[in-house]
């Protein structure tokens, strides 16, 4: 009896097969007007970010000194040691500072961290820190946040709970527990305070992002003000535990729904989510980083890596929600093999015109249809509206396919990008908001590959994973974007062209993609020394 309403639960999200408790959604009283709860937060993000004359002139200054100080102890100490001594000293300063101001720039340093392969190494390796080894709070505060959320002693909740944290990072920590009635669970506690510092610190953000625009040519295509908009959007929401739950939830139906089991999300509690407390299913296993762990236990890492593409893509391609913070301290690997994903404060959600248009751009990136593509960035805001695509497509020479930049002289190589640069900003382009928490993602899944798949050949895995796509969801695609079907098919060619590969090129590992970076990144590091 027990196990069949176990069971139940599996089939409206992918959860572990046995629970501590069971999801049944009208004995969820959290869940009462979170909808309404997430659309008033929304509403909240203008206000946050309107221009203002003058940013909070107290905060400015202590963001100022803070940065000052690590840049001028670079300056001073770490700039003429050498490359290696330099980066590494100016990254160590920098997450420091971070630290130093608190939860909305820690989060940054999440950003940053997830940059492996775009940012300098020293930066990536440094900021990693900030995922889940930030300064935690006292045992004291975090007991007294417990008990005036829940009303009541910390006795009367939980048999147990761990002084020290399994983890520290910008907004919250979290605390092994174990409930009253036995349940091993862990505890996500929202630091004091935090609410009202980054409410500050978006002012502080969005005063500077829109100085840029205009003075930078870069930060114009980068669009800081969207940046700044995306990130209050993400950041306000994770201020409300309740809206995290919801998540949680959200993401767990996408994945059965979609049959992905590989994947799993752990429960919330029926009654223990507060805006402040979260209280949920307790997962362990292997951590992210512990490659050669997995592999010991028999553990195949390469299906691992395609479960998490996977479900990124179908969440966010077929039904508008994804995790939007991947990154490894939000993901462990369970002994079975499947996914445990964690830390759901951020998560991607498109509504149905932007969903379309994100469909668009995928499948117009698998079967090489330029005009699909650039259709599709033009509806998510990445061109004008008025914009003439045509004309986009003759002056990038986009018909034609893209140089390889390997091979290209280093002064060759940056008039290449300065021309691109200059003919994007005349057609006003810029990142849309939309985009930026998928980029983010990606650039984790690009790390992910060079641990966990080093050797496979990509090419091969773009086209299993478009069978995938076209075998499971291709009838929905074409009704949803009005493709036939027959059409869905992946284009190497052409993808390669846009890559600046010879057609000639069969195979290509994530190990020959990072040599084809070093080389650009040696061409950029000549052009400017001289």
């Amino acid at each position: 009896m027990v196990e069949a309403a176990r069971a139940s639960d599996l089939k409206i999200g992918s959860f572990t097969d046995q629970g501590p408790w069971l999801v049944e959604l009208d004995k969820f009283p959290w869940l009462n007007g979170v909808d309404e709860l997430r659309d008033a937060t929304r509403r909240e993000v203008p206000r946050l970010v309107r221009r203002r004359f003058f940013p909070p002139l107290t905060r400015m200054v202590w963001v100022g000194a803070n940065l000052g100080r690590a840049f001028g102890g670079w300056g001073l100490r770490d700039r003429k040691r050498g490359r290696e001594i330099s980066h590494a000293g100016l990254s160590r300063r920098l997450r420091i500072a971070f630290e130093r101001l608190g939860p909305t720039y820690i989060k940054l340093g999440q950003i940053l961290s997830s940059g492996e392969g775009i940012f300098p190494e020293e930066l990536v390796e440094e900021f990693k820190k900030c995922r889940d080894a930030v300064p935690p709070e006292s045992f004291a505060t975090v007991r007294r946040v417990i008990e005036d959320s829940l009303g009541r002693p910390i006795e009367e909740v939980f048999s147990h709970i761990s002084e020290t944290p399994i983890a520290a990072a910008s907004i919250a920590q979290v605390h092994a527990a174990t409930l009253i009635t036995g349940e091993e669970v862990v505890v996500k506690v929202q630091r004091p305070s935090v609410a009202k510092l980054v409410r500050k610190d978006l002012a502080v953000m969005s005063w500077i992002a829109k100085f840029l625009v205009g003075r930078i040519p870069v930060s114009a295509l980068a669009n800081p003000p969207a940046l700044v908009d995306l990130f209050a959007e993400t950041i306000v929401e994770e201020l409300d535990f309740r809206l995290e739950g919801q998540n949680m939830l959200d993401v767990a139906y996408v994945l059965a729904d979609t049959d992905n089991r590989a994947i799993v999300v752990p429960r919330p509690h029926p009654e223990l989510v507060t805006p402040r407390i979260l209280v949920m299913e307790r997962l362990s296993g292997f951590s992210y980083d512990d490659v050669d762990g997995m592999r010991a236990a028999g553990i195949d890492t390469q299906t691992v890596l395609r479960a998490l593409i996977i479900g990124f893509y179908e969440g966010a391609m077929l039904y508008g929600v994804f995790h939007g913070d991947l990154h490894g301290g939000n993901m462990l690997v369970l002994p079975d093999g499947r996914v445990g994903m964690l830390d759901f404060g951020i998560t991607g959600r498109l509504d149905e015109s932007r969903r379309l248009a994100f469909l668009s751009l995928m499948v117009g990136g698998m079967s090489s249809d330029l005009r699909m593509q650039l259709v599709a960035l033009r509806d998510l805001g990445a061109f004008p509206p008025d914009t003439d695509l045509e004309a986009v497509i003759k002056d990038l020479g986009l018909e034609h396919g893209l140089k390889d930049p390997t091979k290209m002289s280093a002064e060759d190589l940056m008039k290449e990008l300065r021309d691109l640069m200059k003919a994007l900003l005349g057609y006003g382009a810029r990142l849309p908001k939309v985009l930026m928490l998928y980029v983010k993602d990606m650039l984790f899944v690009d790390g992910t590959v060079s641990k966990y798949a080093p050797d496979v050949n990509l090419f091969d895995s773009i086209v299993e994973m478009s069978n995938h796509f076209i075998s499971l969801h291709g009838e929905r695609i074409a009704n949803d974007i009005g493709v036939d079907p027959a059409t869905l098919a992946v284009d190497l060619e052409g993808m390669k062209s846009m890559m600046g590969i010879d057609a000639e090129v069969e195979s290509l590992t994530y190990r020959d993609l990072q040599k084809r970076r070093e080389i650009i990144s040696k061409r950029m590091q000549e052009h400017r020394g001289k």
